[in-house]
């Protein structure tokens, strides 16, 4: 049921790559409460996914920008706002790789090159996406930037290595740049901590599959999916969470705040 909470804003909506994708989830909410928007991805990005078939669906237009380059991010907003007819209401920030992880390089022995090619995709972006909105003036007042995080950037994953260091500047960009942005012109910026979620990128994740059957026993609403994930977006962007910023919001069906559940302890034991 749609109820036009986001009718007559405008948005951007990185990462969308295909169905699985957290993104392409909130481009259809979005679209169903009434949104306009442009959607963006890298252009090797996009020859891998559907986005064209999101596009259609939505009646978006699709903008190829490198989110690491100034000068591309700066022409989205350009571009955005000149296809949409004005500022822009609402960004999703959903950017993230680590070529460590991909390579199964363990933590203490971190590829610098990649680390720092992590850091830049993955948080780097959200700020300049912040900085290039800033200076160009083009978020509207009480505009609203959400990103997309993890658990681990708070607490220990092994598995996780260098993108829980970088998930943690991301949600810390937010907090600093949120505090900026929101005395200048009450632009709310959030990350939201979301539960491990069947995506193309979360499959990437060498034990993934263990861990998603772990958190889901452990949570005592089960997973939050990417469908549910994109409803809670969406709140994020309308009028409704208009005094909601610089905070990291946990959409993990209460993972984060059980210690153990019963499930899990009559696994272990094997009741």
């Amino acid at each position: 049921m749609a109820y036009n909470l986001l009718k007559g804003k405008r948005g951007i909506i990185t990462g969308a790559l295909d169905e699985n994708s957290i993104a392409w989830k909130v481009a259809q909410k979005c679209h169903e409460e009434g949104a306009t928007f442009t959607l963006t991805n890298a252009p090797i990005a996009m020859r891998m996914g559907e986005i064209n078939k999101l596009a259609e669906e939505t009646g978006a237009k699709i903008i190829p920008a490198d989110a690491t380059n100034m000068e591309e991010v700066t022409k989205l907003y350009t571009e955005s706002m000149d296809v949409l007819g004005g500022k822009i209401d609402f960004v999703l920030h959903s950017i993230g790789m680590s070529v460590n992880i991909r390579k199964n390089i363990p933590y203490t022995e971190l590829n610098y090159d990649f680390y720092q090619k992590g850091i830049d995709v993955s948080a780097l972006s959200f700020h300049k996406l912040l900085a290039a909105a800033h200076k160009l003036d083009a978020l509207n007042e009480h505009a609203s930037v959400v990103a997309l995080s993890y658990i681990a950037a708070q607490r220990t994953y092994p598995f996780y290595t260098d993108m829980a260091d970088i998930k943690a500047m991301l949600e810390s960009i937010a907090r600093t740049f949120g505090y900026h942005y929101g005395k200048q012109k009450k632009v709310r910026i959030n990350t939201i901590s979301q539960s491990p979620t069947k995506t193309t990128a979360g499959g990437g994740i060498k034990g993934f599959s263990d861990f998603y059957t772990f958190a889901d026993l452990q949570s005592p609403l089960g997973n939050a999916s990417a469908d549910d994930c994109a409803l809670y977006c969406v709140s994020l962007f309308s009028d409704l969470t208009r005094m909601v910023t610089m905070q990291n919001l946990y959409h993990d069906g209460g993972y984060s705040s059980t210690g153990i559940s019963t499930e899990l302890i009559e696994k272990i034991s094997g009741e």
